[in-house]
């Protein structure tokens, strides 16, 4: 009896102190991150403006100005669960529609996409999603389609993610970034860098879908640490 009320003891205890520890990389202004709560969360940013702003918009976080993806190699095994948005531009299916321009430049698809995926799938022992557009050819590796986006994960993820929807093609609107402003609750007019200021806005992934994967991750930590708990 003593033995038993010692274990419930510890449950409690481990599940309001043991926060889950959160790897943000290629962070820009945290559109993924805006509805997490209850964890520890590292950002990764490249640029320096959207490292600021990102600061800003969340002073909790641990905020580091380095390359992504070399981060992630070092030091994937400090955290819990890991979330990373590549650069999209280079797989993007606007690419093929913009290909007979005169200006268009012909690039290789960036694989530092398909290497963290392959990494952290053989590795890697928390959980991760990597997030990416619907790319203009067939995947190189299977993700599951949610939206217009892929995700790359070793957790199932639901049909419906809560994404929220806009209506139109904005890039055709005079006021796309009014638009862009209202959808993700943030004012984009304050980033002051050298990035188009609506490509950032429009890649910002939905908060309601970043969400909603968060907490399944989040779910299998807490189930997981519970189970661990029981065994003593």
């Amino acid at each position: 009896m003593i033995i038993r009320k010692l274990v419930l003891c510890l449950h409690r205890t481990n599940r309001k102190t043991k926060k889950m520890k959160v790897l943000n990389l290629y962070a820009c202004l945290g559109g993924n991150r805006l509805l997490w709560d209850d964890c520890e969360v590292t950002a990764v940013e490249w640029d320096e403006e959207l490292a600021r702003l990102y600061q800003e918009r969340f002073p909790n976080d641990k905020v580091i100005v380095t390359d992504a993806h070399q981060y992630l190699l070092e030091h994937f095994k400090e955290f819990d669960f890991i979330w990373s948005s590549p650069p999209c531009p280079s797989h993007s299916k606007i690419r093929i529609s913009q290909k007979t321009r005169d200006s268009f430049k012909f690039i290789y698809p960036d694989m530092k996409l398909y290497e963290e995926v392959i990494f952290l799938d053989n590795f890697y022992d928390g959980k991760y999603v990597i997030e990416n557009v619907t790319p203009y050819y067939e995947p190189l590796i299977p993700a599951k389609k949610r939206g217009r986006h892929l995700y790359w994960t070793n957790f199932n993820l639901p049909n419906d993610l809560g994404e929220r929807k806009l209506d139109g093609i904005l890039c055709q609107m005079k006021n796309e970034l009014e638009i862009l402003c209202k959808f993700h609750n943030y004012d984009f007019t304050k980033y002051k860098g050298y990035q188009p200021v609506q490509k950032i806005a429009r890649n910002l992934v939905d908060y309601e879908a970043g969400k909603t994967i968060f907490n399944i991750a989040r779910g299998i930590f807490e189930n997981k640490n519970i189970n661990q708990i029981k065994l003593f």
